[in-house]
């Protein structure tokens, strides 16, 4: 099978690329830069291209004609994508880009999994979402411009998978887990909220069943995180300590306290993923074993 990855210079992408190996499937990369950040092998084929040009990406994929896409590109900085200044390249990345890459998807006749976010809901409530949840009304713009790209897939084609995630963290980028294990070792105490509740993502293991879905055509929309329960950020925050040995103090406040975003973010983050064992997918592990497997490789690195 000849899977096309976009945004290889991502947390997601990073790990994506060596699953695809492992299981015998020709992977090629792409992202906006110049080269694979990361691949000092060269084992993996690398295309530069701007998902906001849609004839750069009409090329590239009849070029490369992969039989699947697995769209992990996205403007991610919540918070920049509040700024005026940023809003059109974001909308341009987030939605404009996507539909660029359905459309080449469907007249390649290509299957593609779009990887979405909680962030497309409001939030509301204590009750997980489903994911055929009909509901949808974002927070903050980030969310919107996602929830643009997955009406954009769904308007393109019907050989597609929509996989909405969370708090993903992994050995490559920024994430919530590295910012905590930096701060354990400088601060005596942090503040971290407690009144947001979801569930952790460890990016290896996402890339192992978004792989598992390519080789299928369960098409449709599905949650997926780690599995091990909802939590706050605080209680992630306090794991992430307690395996990395840190004394720090962790003080529990609202979002309304600890202030400082400047888009909102969701309260009620819990992500009903029944949908993946109903329909064969083995569901991610719990997060407290993720992470040790996280701490694992960092050592081992």
């Amino acid at each position: 099978m000849k899977v096309f990855v976009t945004g290889a210079n991502g947390q997601l992408g990073h790990d994506l690329l060596p699953e695809l190996s492992r299981r015998g499937h020709a992977a090629t990369a792409s992202g906006s830069r110049a080269r694979l950040q990361w691949d000092e092998t060269g084992k993996f084929p690398y295309i530069s291209v701007d998902i906001t040009d849609g004839v750069a990406v009409a090329d590239t994929l009849n070029e490369t004609r992969p039989d699947v896409v697995i769209h992990c590109a996205a403007w991610t900085a919540v918070d920049a994508a509040e700024e005026p200044e940023n809003r059109k390249r974001v909308r341009a990345v987030n939605a404009q880009g996507t539909a660029y890459i359905a459309n080449a998807c469907a007249k390649l006749g290509c299957k593609l999994i779009y990887v979405s976010t909680d962030y497309v809901f409001d939030g509301s409530g204590e009750t997980p979402w489903k994911a055929d949840e009909p509901r949808f009304a974002p927070l903050n713009y980030y969310g919107e411009t996602k929830l643009q790209g997955e009406k954009a897939v769904k308007a393109a084609l019907e050989r597609y998978f929509i996989v909405r995630t969370a708090w993903v963290f992994g050995n490559h980028g920024a994430n919530f887990v590295r910012t905590m294990r930096e701060l354990g070792k400088t601060r005596s105490s942090i503040r971290v909220v407690n009144d947001q509740i979801g569930t952790p993502t460890y990016t290896p293991d996402l890339a192992r069943l978004l792989v598992d879905m390519a080789e299928t055509e369960r098409y449709g929309c599905y949650h997926a995180t780690n599995e091990g329960g909802y939590i706050s950020w605080y209680d992630f925050a306090c794991e992430v300590f307690r395996q990395c040995g840190y004394a720090t103090e962790i003080i529990p406040v609202t979002t309304a306290e600890y202030g400082l975003s400047k888009a909102r973010r969701p309260f009620n983050s819990r992500l009903d993923k029944s949908k993946l064992s109903e329909n064969g997918f083995t569901p991610l592990p719990d997060w407290k074993d993720a992470f040790q497997r996280y701490l694992a490789t960092e050592q081992d690195g």
